[in-house]
This record gives structure tokens, sequence and C-alpha cells, in this order.
């Protein structure tokens, strides 16, 4: 599927239209898209939330490099085959520890724990919540993920709630409910009135992505 932004031009003028008013365009659709609009991708463990958020931002870069997108993703932290521990990591590359299997230091006794990982709710912070500052010129948020790790922090979530309150569309991937209850903070996300939820299989990856990209960039 070819997105809008390829399509032949309809300008009625002889040259077509002028690159710089067509990405203009794009990017206020996406900033126009209604406040608190959030796209929540969910599934089980290992089916690739992740990497479909990180192919849909890097598909956004390649074909606006001008969107101005803020936030990070979780990736795993390996020795190895072993999952030892996970990682933040910003939309520019830098990275802090998550949480680890590894680590022993008096101040990581008093971490809190997820199964057998101590999570290291400073060094999260540091690094994702100045990823989540409001600013102007924004024009997409992307987290990966609203999990329990992250909600640890007690500054975590109510940075997720501003950025629903502004004008700027959310990305977000979610847990699938355990036992068939969410945590609060994510049913909060999923109950929200401008929440679409993208439940990701095995064989959907594909054209979860397309509906995704498109509904961000769409400009007819």
């Amino acid at each position: 599927m070819t997105p809008t932004m390829f399509r032949a031009c309809a300008c009625p003028s002889a040259w077509g239209c002028d690159p710089l008013e067509t990405d203009r365009k794009i990017k206020i659709k996406m900033m126009a898209t209604a406040p608190g609009k959030c796209f929540l991708v969910t599934g089980p463990p290992g089916v690739g939330k992740t990497t479909l958020i990180m192919r849909v931002f890097e598909t956004l870069k390649t074909s606006n490099p001008t969107l101005k997108i803020q936030g990070f993703y979780t990736r795993e932290i390996r020795e190895g085959i072993e999952r030892v521990g996970f990682e933040v990591v910003t939309l520019d590359g830098r990275k802090a520890p998550l949480a680890s299997t590894t680590i022993s230091t008096p101040e990581s006794i008093r971490w809190p724990t997820v199964g057998k990982y101590k999570v290291d709710i400073a060094s999260f912070e540091a690094l994702a919540l100045p990823e989540l500052q409001i600013k102007e010129d924004t024009d997409l948020f992307i987290i990966d993920e609203v999990g329990k790790m992250e909600l640890f922090s007690s500054s975590f979530f109510p940075a997720v709630l501003k950025v629903l309150e502004s004008n700027i569309p959310l990305l977000a991937s979610i847990p699938i409910p355990k036992f068939g209850r969410d945590i609060p903070a994510v049913a909060r996300l999923r109950d929200h009135p401008g929440a679409k939820i993208f439940t990701l299989s095995p064989s959907n990856s594909d054209a979860v992505k397309e509906q995704i990209y498109t509904q961000l960039v769409d400009s007819e």
C-alpha cells in the first residue's frame, strides 16, 4: 500500500506541489489530531510491540525528516543468550538502565522488583521524563512502554497524562491484562475517549503498522 503522501500529485499547477508546502500540510494534519488522541499497541510478551513501534518511527522519519518526534523505547539487555535486564533508549539513541538481574549495590537492595528484575527508578526517570516534556513544535510522542516497571516511577504516569491532555498525538505500547486484569494506569489509557487499540499478533504486524502510519500522516 502506498502512503497518501507518495501518491500522484493532484495539484492544478503544471509544476506540481511545493515539497515544503506538502510537508507543512502533513505536519499540520498530525498536529490537528484531536486532543488526547492516542494509538495503543498491545499483545503478548515477545509478539513484537517495540519492533512495530520502531518501524512506524523509522518510516515517519524517512518520509518526513522534519517531523519532531519525542519519546523512548525499551529493549532487552542480554549476556549471550540470557536476558539479564532492560534499558530505556531515547529516539536519538541515548540509553540508561531500567532493570537488571545482575546489579548488586547497597542502593539496589531497596529497588522495587518485577519477577527477578530490580527496577532502577532513578535511572529511568533521569532519561525518560525529560523526553515527555510538552514542547510547542512536537508532532508526536512515542512511549514504549507504559508497563509495570515504568509505572514504579510516581512521576511517569502524570507525565503521560499531560501528553494526553495536549494536542499532540501519542503512540504507546501497553501490556495485555494479566489474569484478565489490567494495571490501573493501563486501564485508564485503554478507557481514554481518544484511544485506539491495536492488538498485535505474529500474523498482522504489517497491517497494523500500515494502519497506524496511515492514520498519522494521511493528508486527505
